[in-house]
């Protein structure tokens, strides 16, 4: 199915500014919820004195955790106005407005000078991304010398999918163009970054996948003004996806790289 990349932006960032998005997802837009995003920024090395960017940082969960676990400056950097304008409400909230900050931005095209940042975060996103290398050519753009990426991301066999999964439906739920956890890691060492670890997180991804479809239950069983239309697509959507992980088709992995 060709899908135009700007309609896949848009659709990507209308839907993960939603109230439903939250409802489904919880605070935190990704399988293992904030655990793994502590491992992930672990991995980063930073510290007080460091500013490290979060591409699609969505409602601003990881940037915040980045910033109170590490004392680091973060910038954010999300396509959906209404996402920016969320987090940077959340910012203000728990106090850290004054080292965290949220901009507009496409992560093809970052808007961040050369060099400019100690790490880079990106968590359940590449998958989306339609021009997947200017993304990796940006995250080793903005990288200043020996800073790392941390990048957390769905996997697939995309040649096995069900055809629903490879639908825009499919796309906006990070399924239909992720790509194998190999393949990631190539891609990043094509756009100049050194891989040093490669992690599978395959049951993150079950465990999100069971609570979305236990909250696609309850949704209708009270009503959620969304639901209409939008728990039956869910449902096919959530049974195909699980199906394809038992396969082995579906996953979820890790790849921290640096910039040489």
């Amino acid at each position: 199915m060709t899908i135009a990349p700007d309609e896949i932006k848009s659709c990507c960032a209308a839907a993960y500014s939603t109230e439903a998005a939250r409802f489904l997802l919880g605070d935190s837009f990704h399988p293992g919820g904030a655990a793994l995003t502590s491992r992930l920024i672990a991995r980063l090395g930073v510290g007080a004195g460091a500013t490290v960017v979060d591409v699609a940082s969505g409602p601003g969960t990881s940037a915040l955790q980045l910033a109170g676990e590490t004392g680091a400056a973060v910038i954010g950097v999300d396509l959906s106005p209404t996402s920016v304008a969320a987090a940077t409400r959340a910012a203000r909230t728990a106090g850290l407005n004054e080292r965290v900050r949220f901009l507009p931005g496409d992560a093809e095209a970052l808007p961040l000078a050369d060099g400019s940042m100690d790490g880079a975060l990106c968590e359940c996103a590449l998958c989306t991304f339609p021009d997947k290398e200017a993304a990796a050519g940006e995250f080793a753009r903005v990288l200043r010398p020996g800073a790392r990426l941390a990048l957390a991301d769905m996997t697939a066999e995309v040649a096995r999918l069900a055809p629903e999964l490879t639908s825009l439906q499919a796309w906006v739920a990070c399924i239909a163009d992720a790509r194998p956890l190999e393949e990631l890691a190539t891609l990043l060492g094509r756009a100049g970054l050194l891989v040093e670890e490669v992690e599978r997180h395959d049951e993150a991804l079950g465990r999100l996948l069971a609570r979305v479809d236990g909250r696609l239950r309850a949704a209708r069983l009270v009503g959620e003004p969304f639901v209409d239309g939008v728990v039956t697509r869910g449902h096919e959507l959530v049974a195909a996806a699980r199906a394809a992980l038992a396969r082995g088709d579906l996953g979820y992995g890790v790849v921290i790289a640096r910039r040489p």
